[in-house]
């Protein structure tokens, strides 16, 4: 773990290569990059080669033009934010540019925080600008280091900067006690249903900005969160607060995209999904959508239900007709939702209120718990037993000429459950009977919210067809058998069958009788 001490934050107004620079010193691409500038508003961070925490942040001094009000107020409070919880600031500023107003203004409050500063003349692309960056000395804050952070020149010599103002990294301790691993959990939902609200409340800080501007969050910010448990255990958590997702025919700009982009890459990497939903609008088409996804990615889930607290205002004002009480009027919500969600695997239902803070914390001892069983091991010997008694309770459709049967299941996996099934035939077992075996599964052995994906082995087909393909023996039609006899006799079978007719029903009752007659002689020969 990196000492919180080690911790470098990047400023300067909108549109230097703030973003860039971030991504490029991380080695990777976290923060989202556009010429737009307000691009980045939340405060994004990352460790750097395990030796020190990189905070990206948005621009100081943004416009209307950039981005609403609200919302730029907010941004530059997070910069304060950073400025005082880093050991060294990177103050980025436009080579090509030179010094404008406001980098003026930016400098001042710098020398006011009186932090270690690094001037960072960005956009120095090639060795003719480099010169441009001795102008920024005016600013007071030592000499400008020109850098590319879109073509990685003087990166290095910036990094070992870094280093000098840092100080030599703490001996590592070996006997100090090794920390958990965080569970990691996500915030997903969309636009404007109060997922950094929530992530805030978790918080008890105001680290996401929140507004009722819909799309406010573009990238998706991770943070840690440590939670005390009632019985005093320490529950360590890493949280994913994402950009609330639309559909895609709605999203209409490039760094839209790329927030979708970094959701999807935040859901993947969560042990446990929160999918945020308006307790007002109830269930919608978008919701489904995203829970399809969260389960496609066999990621575990849980639905909050927020904005609870506008529901209780409502039944204090006027009850709700047809609803003896508030708590009927939950446990129908609950049901109705349910319902909409048929295909999820029976994840818990939370109604909390950010607002007010209202179970709030039921959420994490949910995320906790869930997350103790991803690593369940199912026995076999009860998995198969549960298997015989779900078949005897409801057997499978027919599919073809016979139904689907298992002959053994076993775990063969976690994260997300996987169980493999030796069957007859893999094509017979319907969606309908599926579920039908997914949720039972999750029913009996306790995994609500955890996918469950089965691995199907069927047995070899006992006919191919001409190509080799495997195919079905179906039994064949009276005229299929007809046609085959022409084939292998000749015209003398078709003669057979329209002129002789009752010679072939003696020929088949005497080849009946040969056969019983030969059954009785094999018992009379065992006694």
């Amino acid at each position: 773990m990196i000492d919180p001490s080690r911790t470098v934050a990047i400023v300067g107004r909108p549109n230097v290569g703030k973003s860039r620079l971030f991504n490029r010193l991380c080695g990777r691409r976290l923060s989202i990059v556009h010429d737009m500038p307000g691009v980045t508003r939340d405060l994004i961070s990352a460790e750097v080669n395990d030796d020190f925490v990189l905070l990206d942040t948005g621009g100081l001094g943004m416009e209307l033009k950039m981005t609403p009000k609200k919302i730029a107020d907010a941004a530059e409070e997070q910069v304060g934010f950073a400025i005082q919880a880093s050991a060294v600031i990177l103050f980025i500023v436009d080579v090509r540019q030179g010094i404008t107003a406001l980098d003026e203004i930016v400098a001042e409050k710098l020398r006011r925080y009186g932090k270690e500063v690094i001037l960072v003349a960005n956009k120095a692309d090639s060795e003719d600008v480099e010169d441009d960056a001795y102008e920024f000395i005016s600013l007071g804050l030592g000499d400008a280091m020109p850098v590319s952070a879109e073509h990685g020149r003087g990166i290095t010599d910036l990094l070992d900067a870094v280093k000098v103002k840092l100080g030599e990294k703490p001996a590592f301790d070996a006997d100090a006690p090794v920390e958990p691993k965080r569970i990691r959990i996500s915030l997903m939902g969309r636009p404007n249903v109060g997922k950094s609200s929530i992530g805030n409340r978790l918080l008890d800080s105001k680290r996401l900005i929140v507004s009722d501007v819909a799309g406010t969050t573009r990238d998706s910010v991770e943070l840690d969160l440590d939670y005390k448990h009632k019985d005093g255990e320490i529950l360590k958590f890493r949280m994913a607060d994402t950009a609330g997702l639309r559909t895609k025919t709605k999203v209409d700009s490039p760094v839209e995209f790329f927030s979708s982009v970094r959701t999807q890459h935040a859901m993947e990497a969560s042990d446990v999904v929160f999918l945020i939903i308006d307790a007002v609008d109830g269930v919608t088409k978008q919701d489904q959508a995203l829970a399809g996804a969260v389960l496609d990615a066999g990621r575990a889930l849980v639905i909050v239900v927020n904005k609870w607290d506008l529901i209780i205002q409502q039944w204090e004002r006027e009850p709700i007709e047809g609803f003896r009480s508030l708590k009927h009027f939950l446990e129908s919500y609950e049901k109705s939702l349910r319902k909409e969600m048929f295909f999820l695997p029976d994840p818990p239902v939370l109604f909390v209120s950010a607002e007010t803070g209202f179970r709030i914390e039921s959420m994490l001892e949910t995320a906790a718990a869930i997350s103790a069983t991803l690593d369940l091991k199912i026995p076999t010997g009860k998995l198969n037993s549960l298997m015989e008694s779900l078949f005897e309770a409801r057997s499978p459709k027919v599919v073809g000429t016979k139904r689907f049967k298992v002959f053994y299941a076993t775990q063969t996996g976690s994260r997300p459950m996987r169980i493999r099934f030796f069957c007859n035939r893999i094509e017979r077992l319907d969606p309908g009977y599926r579920r039908y075996l997914e949720k039972a599964i999750i029913h009996e052995f306790r995994l609500s919210g955890c996918p469950v994906r089965f691995d199907l082995v069927g047995k070899e087909r006992r006919y191919e067809d001409e190509e080799g393909s495997a195919e079905h023996a179906h039994r064949q039609s009276d005229d299929l058998q007809r046609k085959a006899r022409v084939r292998q006799m000749g015209p003398d079978a078709a003669k057979i069958d329209k002129k002789h007719p009752e010679r072939r029903a003696k020929i088949t009752q005497n080849k009946a009788a040969h056969n019983r007659s030969g059954k009785n002689r094999e018992s009379r020969s065992r006694k």
